[in-house]
């Protein structure tokens, strides 16, 4: 039964599912949107926008754990300096997903992801 059971697993261990969130996350803060499957843009979202309400506050604590779940000081200290401070009057909605055409080589939906 997979009662409360809602994260998307992406046919990967715990690890690399961790990983791959970071690494893409820190892809979309670097280049303020990506290109990915709809399930992985879904997925990526929340895990954004936490980071971003994170950075509003911008203690050297939130900091800390921002770098913690991104690995990167130079995409942490863009996200605090300029994309935070973007959206220091808006209480969420940082990240729009829009629909692509479907992957031409396996049919994956496609999504762009990037920030409002």
């Amino acid at each position: 039964m997979r009662h409360h059971s809602n994260v998307r697993k992406f046919g990967r261990e715990k690890n690399q599912r961790v990983a791959l969130m970071s690494s893409l996350a820190r892809n979309l803060i670097r280049d303020m949107r990506i290109k990915t499957t709809t399930a992985k843009a879904k997925e990526l979202r929340p895990y954004v926008e936490k980071l971003v309400t994170k950075a509003k506050s911008g203690t050297i604590a939130d900091r800390r754990i921002v770098n913690a779940k991104i690995h990167s000081q130079e995409e942490t200290k863009k996200l605090f300096d300029t994309i935070a401070s973007k959206y220091k009057d808006r209480k969420g909605g940082y990240i729009r997903i829009v629909r692509l055409p479907n992957r031409d080589l396996d049919a994956s939906p496609m999504s762009l992801i990037e920030f409002v």
